[in-house]
């Protein structure tokens, strides 16, 4: 009797949302595209590679990044202004923002999709929210061995209720206990000079951050009691001086394929290659068009694709991970910022800043498919992020 009763009410619930939201969907499908000078961002669909909406009001997006639910359905942007938004993908509506710092570059959501952390350049620190609410739950000061404020970057989360950042002044990489997120327990340790962006692994077991002051990356194996960083890839720019750095590259969970990380060499045209049942040894190297920025691998690993910073970044390069080396080069636009992969592979996304536009790849035929009209785009970023670690 209970379940007949409960019938017609899920249905007239059904029925409710359907009305409010238009056409019934789910959310696996969608993303968001940045568009950094109007303060806004697309909501997409990447089945029929179409806009469904535009959302304003969201501040200073010059360097914007976004982190999602796990269901999908909001999206939280972190802005450049401090601003922590969340969106409701399905309603097309901001449901709450706060301006939580002066600086903020972005963020990351806890493994049970409770938690919001920012990053902070100014002040220097992480701020923990409610991802409901978005009421503050804890400040985490980045403090320095003499005691400054230290800007923070690469915060990913972790499994085991746990959040890793590295702190760019204070040459530390934090390991941070959100079991009880009114009282994050942080662990201090060394990275080397200036950690400047990280990753983890697909898996959760490795937090790589690379070093901008030095030639190398710190490493840390989370499943290591307790957990201690390890230096890897020292000096591998020895005996050449490195070239001017344009634009800081990006790491994060993308570059990892075959077994292997392929990450961007700091003041170089290379993708090194680094063997991680092999304790990070460097086992290659590819030659690129330029500096890389960032270094993605397509969801089946077979294929890396690599943008650049300028002069070179009008173009686009595909690395065949079996034969590690180029095999296609492209000039889709410029100023080529951001890629983003469908959730299987098929196609990727870039961003076109300079041209207005975001443009849509077959990763098989190397042929557009599409083609969206978008405000200076920048940071391109699929739902499918929500069910994975880093991201």
């Amino acid at each position: 009797m209970m379940r007949r009763a409960a019938l017609p009410l899920v249905l007239l619930l059904g029925t409710v949302l359907a009305g409010c939201t238009g056409a019934v969907r789910g959310t696996g499908d969608l993303g968001v595209v940045v568009e950094r000078a109007t303060g806004s961002i697309q909501v997409v669909e990447t089945t029929g590679m179409s806009r469904l909406a535009t959302i304003d009001g969201l501040g200073d997006l010059s360097h914007a990044s976004v982190v999602f639910a796990r269901d999908g359905r909001y999206a939280y942007v972190f802005g450049r202004d401090g601003g922590l938004s969340r969106v409701d993908l399905l309603r097309a509506t901001v449901t709450h923002r706060v301006i939580q710092a002066g600086n903020s570059i972005g963020g990351a959501i806890s493994q049970d999709g409770r938690v919001v952390a920012a990053q902070n350049y100014d002040p220097g620190g992480i701020r923990l929210f409610d991802a409901a609410t978005l009421e503050p739950l804890a400040d985490i000061p980045a403090i320095t061995r003499d005691g400054q404020r230290s800007k923070v970057v690469g915060l990913a989360d972790l499994p085991g209720q746990r959040l890793a950042a590295s702190l760019f002044d204070a040459g530390e990489i934090w390991i941070i206990d959100i079991a009880d997120p009114r009282k994050p327990e942080v662990t201090r340790l060394p990275a080397g000079r200036q950690p400047y962006d990280a990753l983890v692994t697909p898996d959760g077991r490795w937090y790589l951050a690379g070093l901008f002051g030095e030639d190398g990356l710190a490493l840390v194996d989370l499943w290591q009691t307790p957990p201690a960083s390890q230096r890897v890839l020292s000096g591998y720019g020895r005996g050449t001086a490195p070239l001017p750095v344009y634009k800081m590259p990006h790491l994060r969970g993308w570059a990892m394929a075959q077994g292997k990380a392929w990450l961007p060499a700091i003041g170089r045209h290379e993708v090194l290659i680094a063997d991680t049942a092999n304790a990070w040894r460097e086992t290659g190297r590819v030659e690129v068009a330029g500096q890389p920025v960032f270094v993605m691998a397509r969801p089946d690993g077979r294929q890396v694709w690599v943008n650049f910073a300028f002069p070179n970044n009008d173009t686009v390069q595909v690395i065949d991970t079996a034969k590690r080396q180029v095999v296609r080069t492209l000039k889709p636009c410029r100023g080529v910022l951001h890629m983003e992969f469908t959730p299987k592979g098929e196609a990727v996304w870039l961003s076109c800043r300079d041209d207005n536009r975001v443009m849509v790849y077959d990763t098989a035929s190397f042929e557009p498919l599409a083609t969206l009209p978008a405000d200076h785009p920048s940071g391109i970023f699929f739902t499918s992020r929500a069910q994975r670690f880093g991201m």
